[in-house]
């Protein structure tokens, strides 16, 4: 798998916790420069972390399933990004009207970062099957995680509502749009 395609995955996985950034920036009314470091560091290494431990569980099975690997990545990629649609535009529908705490605690980090990170741990199965480079590509993923996630919540703070939903929504498509890619690629080479 090329960076370009492993630049747009780490895109389309950040999405959803950059997302949740804005979303903090909007909701804790003392959201500044150190809390967007620390949402950024907490969401990229989870999203660095889950890919990778799900390559492993995935390396566990992907010689058994090689012939059908193309099909599982596009599986697990659509239901992803699916996923990530659906739950966009049911937060449309459904605004939080009232965000009222201050800052952001650990406890409440943590707790984003592993709920955002729980595709992350599904695209490193996918990876596994299709046999990418992990290293590369889980570095890459915290990178852009973190880049996103630091400019997310000061966005947030500023801008407010509007962007968190068309981010979760970009995202999934991204997700589908790098899905379908890989099952064309192996369909043709195959």
């Amino acid at each position: 798998m090329g960076y370009f395609t492993l630049l747009f995955i780490a895109l389309g996985l950040a999405m959803d916790a950059f997302a949740v950034s804005v979303s903090n920036g909007i909701c804790y009314k003392n959201a500044g420069i150190k809390e967007a470091f620390y949402t950024a560091l907490t969401f990229g290494v989870f999203q660095a972390l889950m890919p990778l431990i799900g390559y492993y569980a995935g390396r566990t099975v992907s010689e058994a399933v090689k012939f059908i690997d193309h099909w599982i990545a596009l599986g697990l990629l659509c239901f992803i990004g699916g996923s990530m649609i659906v739950s966009a535009i049911k937060d449309m529908r459904n605004p939080e009207k009232v965000c009222y705490k201050t800052y952001c605690t650990t406890k409440d980090l943590l707790v984003q970062g592993f709920a955002t990170s729980i595709d992350a741990f599904a695209v490193g199965i996918s990876f596994a099957v299709i046999d990418t480079n992990i290293f590369t590509a889980v570095v890459l993923i915290g990178i852009v995680t973190f880049a996103c996630c630091f400019i997310g919540v000061p966005i947030g703070k500023r801008f407010g509502y509007f962007m968190k939903d068309k981010a979760e929504i970009l995202g999934g498509c991204l997700l589908i749009i790098i899905g379908i890619k890989i099952f064309i690629e192996h369909i043709f080479a195959g």
